[in-house]
């Protein structure tokens, strides 16, 4: 039973199976899991729950609440189950995926340091039970997460019941790596004493009460980690000219060989724009982010990182064993702390972040979508790109030029959805080249990204979009309304951004 890890024996008798823990889950629950970029996430529990639905033909809808995307045995079993009424913050799984954009499942997509400030408000309505993956209970009952920490502690704390899956699959020697401190609500906030990344402020638990476990689950499933595209030539090419972009800020005086703290998205082009660093000269860097993957691994290994701060360890299947291996020397290396201080605004103002996060489409003028096909249809989610955009020293966003084979160019006349604004994004990159906005108007800004980040088989377009534009009485941001949209439509009509 794995006594060792459940360290408070009064709780023995709470050790119970997954569907016996399942059967505590109701209809119309809003139910909350840790879980981060899929990491840390509970399996046993949520897998019963859709069994259990099998089995008896209840009828049964939740509301589910999350750190960020988690794993199929979670969210993408329940879409498949149809057992999801509403999905918040974040999600990745291409079951739900469908769910939401057919309309079968209700989707509030928030900017992840909201999450727990608004769950603490109440915004979101009461949590009856909280779902969270540990790897063991200490004496006082309180709970050592696994890979991610996210959201747990806040649902935690303002959940009726929690559910503690003890994962055995996860290694012991996690505990002490999270750094686990908790703002208190208005008007009672304090500043959060963060000075450097790599400052310790809080537990390395998550406080629990003990009345509050109703049941304890002891599983032994991995993660569901998600495979990592190899790193192609056009990533290598982004990579290239972030760094070349960079040693310009060096020259220039606005930044050190040391840079500032580094804040990356997930996925594989963020993780091999990332992994270019690693033949840069820069060095003593430091890390300041949310999802820790396999070339930020890369980067602590070869010293080029001297440390990093995250919420959660999402590596590959082989980042994950090599971690594993390695967890002891990662683990001065690495913080994961709750998504409300990893994300937060102000540390991430104060600390001078460079941010670097991917976009979906761009337009002319610097206005980013990261989150929806053609304006309607949900991708994953805006994540936490929108609380570094925001505050960062550096808002730096990369996009390869073009998609779908050269039929839809990721830079557009018009974003068809907006994320993240001309107001707060400094700095455009595709393997075509780098478009700095910094101090240029909506007019400069469109010549710049045109002719330093578009695709040659779509400049001219785009040339004759702005040009065309120009001659509307508008000459501040000049757009032709009728033309904006037109080559999401035409891609819509012909599956081709390319005029006949």
């Amino acid at each position: 039973m794995c006594l060792d890890r459940i360290r408070n024996k009064s709780l023995l008798d709470r050790v119970c199976s997954p569907k016996e823990a399942a059967r505590l889950i109701e209809d119309g629950m809003n139910v909350a899991t840790s879980g981060f970029t899929p990491s840390g996430y509970p399996k046993a529990v949520p897998m019963a729950l859709a069994e259990l639905v099998k089995e008896t033909g209840e009828n049964i809808k939740i509301n589910l609440y999350t750190g960020a995307s988690v794993g199929e045995e979670l969210d993408g079993i329940w879409a498949k189950n149809n057992l999801l009424n509403k999905r918040l913050p974040y999600q990745t799984n291409g079951s739900l995926r469908d769910s939401i954009n057919n309309g079968d499942c209700q989707y509030l997509d928030m900017h992840l340091s909201h999450v727990p400030h608004y769950t603490k408000l109440g915004f979101l309505g009461k949590i009856n039970v909280a779902i969270i993956e540990a790897v063991a209970i200490t004496e006082e009952g309180h709970i050592i997460p696994s890979t991610s920490v996210g959201t747990s502690p806040t649902y935690v704390e303002m959940a009726d019941k929690v559910i503690v899956e003890i994962n055995t699959s996860q290694s012991i020697e996690l505990e002490g790596m999270a750094d686990i401190y908790m703002p208190k609500k208005p008007p009672f906030t304090k500043p959060i004493p963060i000075i450097m990344p790599n400052d310790r402020i809080g537990t390395h638990f998550i406080p629990c009460e003990i009345d509050k476990i109703a049941a304890i689950v002891v599983t032994d499933i991995k993660d569901n980690v998600r495979p990592l595209a190899p790193i192609d030539a056009i990533s290598e090419k982004i990579s290239q000219n972030l760094i070349e972009f960079l040693e310009k800020e060096v020259e220039s005086g606005r930044l050190t060989n040391e840079l500032l703290p580094l804040q990356s998205g997930v996925g594989s082009v963020a993780n091999a724009v990332l992994g270019g660093l690693n033949n840069s000269s820069f060095k003593n860097l430091v890390c300041y982010t949310e999802v820790i993957q396999d070339s930020m691994l890369d980067l602590l290994d070869s010293g080029k990182v001297l440390f990093a701060s995250g919420t959660s360890i999402t590596p590959s299947s082989e980042g994950l064993e090599r971690f594993n291996e390695n967890i002891n020397y990662y683990k001065e290396k690495i913080i994961l702390r709750p998504q409300e201080i990893s994300n937060h605004p102000e540390v991430i103002r104060r600390l001078g972040i460079i941010a670097l996060n991917t976009a979906i489409e761009v337009d002319i003028y610097g206005n980013v979508n990261s989150t929806h096909i053609m304006g309607s249809k949900m991708m994953n989610g805006i994540g936490g790109s929108g609380d570094f955009t925001r505050n960062a020293y550096l808002s730096i966003f990369t996009t390869p030029s073009v998609a779908k084979n050269g039929d839809i160019s990721s830079i557009v006349p018009m974003v068809s959805h907006h994320d993240h604004t001309e107001h707060d994004v400094m700095v455009i990159i595709t393997e075509q080249g780098v478009a700095d906005l910094r101090g240029l108007s909506p007019k400069e800004r469109g010549k710049s990204i045109i002719e330093n980040c578009s695709h040659p088989d779509f400049r001219p377009l785009l040339r004759d979009y702005y040009n065309h534009a120009l001659k509307n009485k508008s000459q501040h941001t000049p757009h032709s309304l009728d033309e904006a949209l037109s080559w999401h439509t035409r891609f819509i009509r012909t599956n081709t951004m390319h005029m006949d």
